[in-house]
């Protein structure tokens, strides 16, 4: 029972640091990509493939 009493205010504490990380992030502009990846599949640079070169 005294391990809940660790682990419980542990996995808080790891909660608020991820909710801080992520609310960081979506601050500091990460996810906006005005070009999109549904517009980048469309450019054609990747037409032939891989480089195949050694």
């Amino acid at each position: 029972m005294t391990i809940v009493l660790l682990l419980a205010p542990f996995s808080l504490l790891l909660a608020l640091t991820g909710l801080a990380a992520f609310w960081w992030t979506i601050r500091d502009g990460q996810y906006v990509d005005p070009k999109g990846d549904a517009a980048r599949i469309l450019d054609d640079h990747l037409a032939d493939g891989p480089d195949s070169s050694p």
